[in-house]
């Protein structure tokens, strides 16, 4: 019977090349990042919302309000610094999904104190 050996301090096997991460990083415009961020939010509270497949399965309106206002706030910062070719698509997601929480609401909030509301203004349908 063979034994495989244990890594040794200067091994790195099965683990992320973080020099090589941070190169990737750095070659990568902020915009992208920004873009990027915002849409794994949106995808994030979707989930959440339960609008995939599944449904209610993942449903928490909770942690849906969380997401939502974390990307309210992300877009609100970020504005200035993208251009509207890519913020103009991520504000109609937004958008949206604030309309579906409000929808999936059981008791909806006032206008205004609605997910991320204090940075888009209330929305309306």
């Amino acid at each position: 019977m063979s034994e495989t050996p244990l890594p040794g301090p200067g091994d790195h096997a099965g683990q992320p090349d973080f020099d090589e991460m941070t190169r990737d990083i750095a070659e990568v415009p902020a915009v992208e990042v920004i873009v990027t961020v915002a849409v794994n939010l949106m995808s994030a509270a979707a989930v959440k919302l339960g609008l995939t497949e599944e449904g209610d399965k993942y449903k928490d309106l909770d942690e849906a309000r969380k997401l939502v206002t974390a990307l309210a706030g992300l877009l609100d910062a970020s504005t200035t610094e993208i251009s509207s070719f890519h913020a103009a698509p991520l504000r109609d997601g937004l958008k949206s999904l604030q309309l579906a929480f409000r929808e999936a609401s059981i008791v909806p909030d006032e206008p205004g104190q609605g997910p991320g509301e204090k940075y888009t203004g209330p929305v309306y349908g």
